[in-house]
């Protein structure tokens, strides 16, 4: 690998070194290395559209690494990976795509996650998004994320967006059983004219789910950002959907939470907030010496932490 998709690999994964565990790195299309452990197993699909990642049931702190990077301008590859997590494992995946574009043409990674998490498992996923390079051609990132969660299963993802990626959609649908629990947090930021949405839909279908999905955005210039929250109450159940966004410049911000109850069990809340940063917490930190940009750069950080 080369030094631009290495501090790709950086920005993504946090990968510095090859990682301990189980990992499938992919480059410009193409698989750039590959490891498996006694319990995690990594295997190409036959169609070469992608991986399947089985974790073996009872598997404990193990971790998977399966970054993406793409440095070729205008390469556009579509991806489709599947987990199968067995019952009572607990192990860490940790995703994330990353396009460096110095051309005149779009760059394009699309890729579906399927996630089948079996009873009393554990995931926590992690999935960063980063672009770079000074060409005029596009970063276009369009994940899709399917999760079932089986009895009493948990999963938290992870998902964020902070630097140069020019268009994205991403679009997560999930499924939960009895006792199964979902917590997702999104952090987003968007500048110059770049345009994200989200769209988010949660079945809690069991008796005794729960979801919880938080996105924390800010859009700056001329971006636009749409946010899209759907929490299906099928059961005696507990949803909870939350946007807060900072919004600047000239940029523009929709947040579309819906909460359905189609049991009398099910308990729903939905909340939005979008406003611009308060003058007098500006003021506050230019008295301790920063500039205006620095106590707005400062804002913004802890924000989106």
């Amino acid at each position: 690998m080369d030094q631009i998709q290495k501090t790709l690999l950086e920005e993504v994964a946090d990968l510095h070194e090859i990682p301990a565990g189980a990992y499938n790195i992919r480059a410009n299309g193409q698989m750039a290395g590959r490891n498996t452990t006694a319990n995690i197993d990594i295997i190409s699909k036959e169609d070469g559209t992608g991986i399947d990642i089985r974790i073996k049931p009872g598997t404990k702190n193990e971790s998977v690494h399966i970054p993406v990077v793409l440095s070729q301008s205008g390469l556009t590859e579509m991806v489709y990976n599947d987990f199968y997590i067995g019952d009572d494992a607990d192990v860490t995946i940790i995703a994330g795509c990353g396009i460096h574009n110095s051309g005149d043409a779009d760059s394009k990674h699309d890729g579906i996650h399927r996630f089948f998490v079996g009873k009393n498992a554990k995931v926590k996923y992690v999935e960063k998004h980063y672009g770079s390079g000074d060409g005029k051609g596009h970063r276009i990132m369009n994940p899709g994320t399917e999760v079932t969660v089986e009895e009493n299963g948990y999963v938290e993802m992870e998902m964020v967006q902070i630097k140069g990626v020019d268009s994205t959609k991403r679009s997560t649908v999930a499924d939960l059983a009895k006792g199964a629990k979902l917590v997702i947090r999104e952090r987003l930021l968007t500048h110059g004219i770049q345009d994200a949405v989200s769209e988010f839909t949660v079945n809690l279908n069991g008796e005794d789910s729960s979801a919880n999905v938080i996105s924390r955005s800010v859009a700056k210039e001329n971006s636009r950002q749409t946010f899209i929250s759907k929490i299906n109450g099928n059961a005696k159940c507990a949803g909870h959907t939350e946007c807060d966004a900072i919004i600047m410049d000239d940029a523009k911000i929709s947040a579309i939470p819906e909460i359905t109850a189609n049991n009398p069990d099910a308990a729903l809340i939905h909340e939005a907030a979008i406003g611009k940063i308060a003058g007098e917490q500006i003021i506050k930190l230019m008295t301790l010496g920063l500039t205006e940009a620095e106590a707005e750069a400062q804002i913004v950080n802890g924000f989106l932490k």
